[in-house]
């Protein structure tokens, strides 16, 4: 009776101590560097290995690891059936991604570019942006296209070009365009999980880029909500909004400008598709004055709507800062 009694104790006092060494490690997990292409890699992985339904595609994500190495290794640990090689042609991978998320699965879609998207554009507003709606909310279709956005490095103006504005003014998807590698994993996590397409629009530029990921941010169960943009510095002057890989020319920007005696604040929208007007309003109303910043064309982009919807709830001043009505590109030779 007495040695039962003893065992028992000895049991709980072992599980207490296991427990409470493991609260102690969670807690002390330390922040750590990782690139934009680290990020994602992770997110991706935790999420195929969490549901089985989740499943990457696209143009040599598989044996090749990714055009931008992106899935490395992903293909070895979870074969042909979950990472699957295409052939080149957009039109026709875009619609089979459309029909495994009609048919229950969770594809994430993945373009070279997304101007190469153009190719499969049908598919990804008429075929999986209007279901939902045109089904009377009936069925859903949980897809995730992404892949690099806006000028990357030393190619022409066909590959060259945002497509923030374009997406962004589709009902039925939701648009995401993240900066950090905490928003990268959030904001990816956060789309596969979520019931209705989103369109991931990212930056070649910024893959090499390496960020601090918070204790918090590398959870597993990590999520962000899109649609909530974040105040990445508090300032009091002017307010810089900005996304993807603009926010860090806001923010050098306004580093830049603090020398000056200048306080900027800079808002990261994280999505534009819901887009967080409460955010910009609130800060708006302290600075009483406006500069967004994109990588796309001047009429009808991100900063005029949000310009419009500004000046629809304040009388302020507003600056849109965009990209010359001239066919971009970033060759080194011209």
């Amino acid at each position: 009776m007495f040695s039962s009694i003893i065992k028992k104790s000895f049991v709980l006092h072992q599980r207490n101590y296991i427990l409470r060494n493991g609260v102690r490690s969670l807690s002390t997990l330390a922040p750590k560097e990782v690139t934009i292409r680290e990020a994602i890699n992770s997110a991706l992985d935790e999420e195929i290995a969490r549901d089985e339904r989740v499943f990457l595609m696209g143009e040599e994500v598989g044996q090749y690891n990714g055009a931008y190495k992106i899935s490395k290794g992903l293909f070895e640990k979870y074969g042909p059936k979950r990472i699957v090689d295409t052939p080149i042609t957009e039109m026709g991978f875009a619609g089979i991604g459309v029909g495994a998320a009609l048919a229950g699965l969770r594809p994430v879609v993945e373009f070279m570019t997304w101007n190469f998207a153009m190719q499969g554009i049908d598919h990804i507003v008429n075929s999986s942006a209007k279901t939902h709606y045109m089904s009377g909310g009936t069925v859903y279709n949980p897809i995730v296209w992404r892949g690099p956005n806006g000028p990357p490095t030393s190619v022409g103006a066909q590959h060259s070009q945002c497509f923030a504005a374009w997406y962004s003014s589709v009902p039925g998807c939701k648009v995401i365009v993240p900066w950090s590698a905490e928003d990268h994993r959030g904001l990816l996590k956060a789309a596969i999980r979520d019931d209705n397409p989103v369109v991931c629009l990212e930056s070649e530029l910024l893959y090499n880029y390496k960020f601090t990921l918070s204790p918090e941010a590398q959870d597993k169960d990590f999520v962000l909500p899109i649609g909530k943009a974040k105040v990445e510095r508090e300032g009091t002057d002017v307010t810089l909004v900005s996304f993807s890989r603009a926010v860090s020319i806001c923010m050098d920007a306004a580093a830049e400008l603090a020398k000056e005696g200048i306080s900027c604040e800079v808002i990261n929208l994280r999505s534009v598709r819901p887009l967080d007007t409460e955010t910009l309003v609130k800060s708006l109303m302290k600075t009483n004055r406006m500069v967004t910043v994109e990588e796309g064309w001047a009429q009808s982009g991100v900063g005029a709507e949000i310009a419009a919807q500004m000046v629809e709830r304040l009388s302020i001043l507003i600056c849109n800062c965009l990209t010359y009505e001239i066919q971009t590109h970033s060759l080194l030779f011209i």
